[in-house]
């Protein structure tokens, strides 16, 4: 039988709000029930002690405070950790943890697999499968925050930052998302700021003007290629919503902060395809006048591409065209590579909706590559819960 009770974990202060005043309560449990969810991370009404017996019990018949469930947790010898997390539908995400320092920055999913195939990320090689709830998206912060808690007691706050970087593309499950990126920044839920979360989009251009209206989150863009042509190769979107149309999308969410930010360039270097001096030179002049940081990173190989990770030479010939160019560029440190927690690695275990899965699994067949994760069987599956149109 389907569960019908309201997982509060997935509502945010003003969706809370609206379920008590349903209820007849009064606005102040609003603050007392996410304090007990997000801060102390009880899961029992019956653990919260300053609502009334009568709202507990009510509460147990009508709503829940559910996390997704762990199926695997991996350890990687540089201390990163991921989750393979179970979502309701069965299929499976994957959450990474990675530390450096006092930093610690989780990395989230928004889908199950990706409708998108960029051609270099093997999240899209899996297909898509359905959209994750607002409390299947919180719940890999929460999760990891009590894990974290659990194993390291001594770290003070062992996520400060959270980037929807995992599988999936976060503007195209809009309305969770969003609703998602206020639960993580608000003081009531886990006071997260602005500046240290992060929402990572391929470039689903009228989502990004739809986003500039409802959130101040920090934005990073997936480009990877300075031209349309080679990006509508590596990025498939592209082709809907050219360069020149995303740029000024992105200018227009800049606008719209009211204060001095970047958006970060993700340009995911492979070994000669986009690594060449002309690209970096192309980059930089597209780049000008977008105030901006560009994030490098070396691909990640996994079964079945064809690509190759940037040589060192290339990298630094590329950053250093940057640098005289007078960009503002970080280079991404791998990590987690030896548990396949990689940028670009991450495939969990998803019921393919598109067929794109299949036709991958028979060309790594075709060429006797080891083939990637099998999908679960019984799943069932969502869509997009909001459609675009500029």
């Amino acid at each position: 039988m389907l569960n019908s009770r309201v997982n509060l974990l997935g509502l945010s202060q003003a969706k809370l709000a609206q379920f008590f005043q349903d209820l007849g309560e009064k606005s102040f449990r609003v603050q007392q029930v996410m304090k007990w969810i997000h801060h102390e991370g009880v899961q029992s009404f019956d653990e919260m002690t300053n609502l009334s017996k009568a709202l507990r019990s009510k509460l147990n018949e009508i709503a829940e405070v559910r996390e997704p469930e762990v199926a695997v947790e991996k350890i990687s010898k540089d201390g990163t950790r991921k989750w393979l997390v179970r979502v309701d539908n069965g299929s499976c995400v994957e959450t990474v943890f990675i530390p450096q320092g006092k930093r610690g920055t989780l990395c989230i999913s928004s889908q199950v697999g990706c409708a998108l195939d960029c051609s270099f990320c093997s999240t899209g090689k899996q297909g898509f499968s359905a959209n994750l709830s607002t409390a299947e998206i919180v719940g890999q912060v929460r999760m990891a925050i009590h894990s974290l808690k659990e194993t390291e007691p001594d770290r003070e706050r062992a996520v400060s930052n959270v980037v929807f970087m995992g599988m999936g593309e976060p503007l195209l499950n809009f309305d969770n998302v969003v609703d998602a990126v206020s639960l993580i920044m608000d003081d009531l839920g886990y006071g997260i700021s602005k500046r240290r979360v992060t929402l990572s989009t391929a470039g689903v251009v009228p989502a990004i003007y739809e986003l500039a209206k409802v959130s101040d989150v920090s934005l990073a863009v997936s480009l990877h290629a300075p031209t349309d042509e080679l990006r509508s190769e590596l990025v498939p979107i592209n082709r809907k919503y050219p360069i020149a149309q995303l740029m000024e999308a992105c200018q227009h969410y800049l606008d719209g902060l009211g204060e001095h930010r970047a958006i970060t360039i993700e340009y995911t270097l492979i070994d000669g395809v986009n690594d060449q001096p002309e690209h970096a030179r192309q980059l930089a002049a597209l780049l000008k006048n977008l105030e901006c940081k560009i994030n490098l990173i070396p691909f990640n190989p996994f079964p079945g591409s064809d690509y190759k990770k940037v040589s060192d030479d290339n990298l630094e010939q590329f950053q250093q065209i940057l640098y005289k160019k007078d960009c503002r560029i970080m280079v991404r440190t791998t990590r987690g590579e030896d548990i396949d927690a990689a940028c670009g690695q991450l495939v969990g275990k998803v019921n393919d909706r598109t067929g794109r899965h299949a036709r991958h699994q028979r060309r790594l067949e075709a060429k006797q590559i080891p083939m990637l994760p099998i999908q679960n069987d019984d799943v069932n599956s969502r869509t997009s819960n909001r459609e675009f149109r500029r």
